[in-house]
């Protein structure tokens, strides 16, 4: 038997264990399960690893994509360069694991973002500056999109929802939602700025996938904007972890 599964913590629903328990039956793949693994403490990730030689991949979510590069020191370009890792492949030599650490939410977001992309998105504004923003920073800079942080708070190297104007957005006019407002269970909640100036030249892309269609998505939406959640992006990062485990 093979096992692949996710850490983290909580780990109350998961995406990934619907997605590849579906997979594997769909695609009659057998002899392999994907499992839960809610760890309170990223240390105890290498005997987890240890006591059960059949685990041959991990995906990793928060809180722990950053700090498990404590015990992954291999790490593929997008991983070393964003600084997180959401995927490990794990080898066994001589009865010992060897870790590679992959960050597949850049894979994700970049693929399920190029379709949607018009010569003038040549610049873009992030909603937030947490975990979830570094993926996506290493992505517009791979695409050669320059970006304004937008924070809540006053930082170095970011501006404040209510220090976007008129002329940003409209030299912005690619916008890119990593908080969670929106998530349900406060669908009612978005980021905070003029969508008056948000025109059909904008594209709107929200990591929230739950609801479809958030208010940041809706507001974007009545203005003409092109929207797209991040829906595609989980299952594309999904995909593109089980690739790597079995390449």
């Amino acid at each position: 038997m093979k096992k692949y599964g996710l850490i983290g913590y909580p780990l109350s629903h998961s995406f990934s264990k619907k997605h590849f328990t579906e997979k594997f039956v769909q695609e009659h793949i057998d002899n392999c399960q994907y499992e839960l693994y809610p760890i309170d403490n990223i240390e105890i990730f290498p005997d987890l690893i240890s006591s059960d030689e059949e685990i041959y991949g991990i995906n990793v979510t928060i809180p722990y994509k950053v700090s498990v590069l404590a015990y992954v020191k291999d790490l593929d370009d997008a991983a070393a360069k964003i600084g997180a890792v959401n995927c490990i492949d794990i080898r066994r030599e001589n009865g010992k694991a060897i870790f590679k650490g992959y960050n597949t939410d850049a894979y994700g977001f970049e693929e399920s973002l190029k379709p949607f992309l018009k010569e003038h998105h040549t610049k873009a504004l992030i909603f937030g500056d947490g975990g979830a923003a570094k993926a996506i920073k290493y992505v517009l800079n791979k695409l050669g999109i320059s970006f304004l942080i937008v924070t809540r708070k006053p930082t170095d190297s970011s501006i404040l929802y209510e220090e976007v104007t008129e002329q940003i957005l409209k030299e912005h006019t690619l916008l890119v939602n990593t908080t969670p407002l929106g998530m349900s269970p406060n669908p009612d909640t978005y980021p905070e700025i003029p969508y008056e100036f948000v025109s059909d030249r904008h594209l709107a892309y929200d990591l929230v996938y739950n609801p479809d269609v958030t208010k940041f998505l809706a507001e974007a939406s009545a203005r003409g904007a092109a929207i797209k959640n991040g829906l595609e992006m989980l299952y594309l990062q999904a995909e593109r972890s089980w690739y790597i485990w079995n390449s």
